[in-house]
């Protein structure tokens, strides 16, 4: 993934998608909303709460509201890209220019703006339990170390490394995967640190 520094980085490297994400950047920077980068990617904040994110994928530019299953889709436009996993986190695709409606975009970036002001926010459950996969127990048991430094990490951090190796399909990716991850976890690093307080 590249890690782009600004919006326009950001968008001189999405040329497929440029006039698309242009419009968009366009109409976010109408608000009130302050553009930074997070995570790779333009992400437009108020009073430093993350609203709503700028994105181009292989066939769609788009836009993700952080809290969007608090917004009333009245045109049905949002989508949940990872059904099961995402409570808060809803997307609106655009496969072309001619897709993107100026007033129904302003009016769904201006409720949530209204709800973040309002405090309104899913948060995570962070008291799920914490389900090891047999390949990683497996792994854990063979790495004395690995098997310590996991028993050290957050209750958070276990979790994305469980569901990061259960999420996998293929015995080959899952073998891949803790190949990836058993230094990380001897190192007592979370699957996604690189990418908290961005």
């Amino acid at each position: 993934m590249q890690n782009y520094k600004t919006v326009e980085e950001y968008l001189d490297g999405h040329e497929e998608w440029r006039a698309e994400l242009e419009f968009l950047r366009d109409l976010l920077n109408s608000t009130e909303l302050q553009k930074t980068v997070k995570w790779g990617g333009p992400c437009y904040t108020i009073d430093g709460k993350n609203v709503v994110g700028l994105g181009a994928f292989k066939s769609y530019a788009g836009l993700w509201f952080f809290q969007g299953a608090l917004l009333a889709d009245k045109q049905n436009v949002l989508v949940n890209a990872q059904e099961g996993r995402t409570k808060a986190l809803r997307q609106w695709r655009f496969e072309s220019i001619d897709d993107i409606k100026v007033r129904t975009v302003k009016a769904y970036v201006k409720d949530a703006i209204e709800l973040q002001k309002q405090g309104m926010e899913i948060k995570p459950d962070r008291k799920k339990p914490v389900v090891i996969p047999p390949e990683l127990a497996a792994a854990l048991k063979q790495n004395a170390s690995a098997k310590a430094s996991f028993g050290k990490l957050t209750k958070g951090k276990q979790r994305e490394y469980a569901d990061y190796i259960s999420e996998a399909k293929r015995d080959a990716t899952k073998q891949s995967r803790l190949e990836k991850i058993l230094p990380m976890i001897v190192d007592g690093r979370g699957l996604n640190d690189k990418y908290r307080n961005c």
